[in-house]
C-alpha cells in the first residue's frame, strides 16, 4: 500500500478559524509535512502540518495579523495544497471557499425573522427570500468544490448582495411572492 495524501476542511462555524483535518493513510511516517494555503487577496503561506490530527489556523497564523492578533479570516476561494517530502512530488490540492462572514450574516437576518411582527404573507416572503439567499451560498461552496471559481464567486456576491437588501428592508417583501405562488 502506498501513502494516499488526502485532508478536508472542517467548518469551525467561527470567523476567526479555519479547520483542516487530516484524512491521509500513511505507509511509514511522513516526512516535512506541510500546508501551502492561497488566501483570497493575500500572498501564499507554507506552513506545517501536523498528520493524522485537526489543524486550526487563524489570521497570525496564516500571516494576515501580527502574533497575537485574532481578526476575522477573509471569505472567498481558497487553494490548499498539503504535501510532504522528500520531493514534495507526493501532495494533493483542493479548493474550497469560506463563507463564515456571510454565514454569520445570514444567520443574523434568519433570527431575525422570528422577531418581526408582520403579517403571514409577508413573514412567507421573508422565508422565500432567506431560502434564496441560503441556496446561493451553497451554490457557491458546491461551485469551489468543483473548481469552478468564477461562478462561485458570482454566486457569492450575489447571495451577499441578496442578503444587504433584505437586511436593509429592500428585499421587495410585499408578501405578492407569496401570494401570487403559494395563497
Amino acid at each position: 500500500m502506498a501513502t494516499k495524501l488526502d485532508f478536508l476542511v472542517v467548518p469551525t462555524y467561527n470567523t476567526l478559524t479555519l479547520g483542516i483535518a487530516d484524512a491521509s493513510i500513511y505507509v511509514g511516517v511522513p516526512a516535512s509535512p506541510s500546508i501551502e494555503i492561497s488566501v483570497p487577496g493575500f500572498s501564499k503561506v507554507n506552513l506545517p502540518f501536523v498528520p493524522n490530527d485537526f489543524n486550526i489556523f487563524n489570521s497570525a497564523s496564516l500571516g494576515l495579523s501580527d502574533p497575537g492578533v485574532n481578526n476575522p479570516i477573509p471569505d472567498g476561494v481558497y487553494y490548499l495544497k498539503y504535501s510532504i517530502a522528500p520531493s514534495f512530488e507526493n501532495y494533493v490540492e483542493k479548493s474550497i471557499i469560506r463563507v463564515e462572514q456571510l454565514q454569520e450574516r445570514f444567520d443574523a437576518a434568519f433570527m431575525q425573522l422570528d422577531m418581526m411582527e408582520c403579517d403571514l404573507a409577508i413573514k412567507t416572503q421573508s422565508k422565500v427570500e432567506l431560502n434564496s439567499i441560503y441556496f446561493f451560498i451553497q451554490g457557491a461552496v458546491a461551485a469551489a468544490n468543483n473548481c469552478a471559481v468564477d461562478t462561485a464567486n458570482k454566486l457569492y456576491a450575489q447571495a451577499s448582495k441578496m442578503l444587504t437588501n433584505f437586511t436593509r428592508g429592500d428585499c421587495g417583501c410585499s408578501g405578492n411572492n407569496y401570494i401570487t405562488n403559494f395563497y
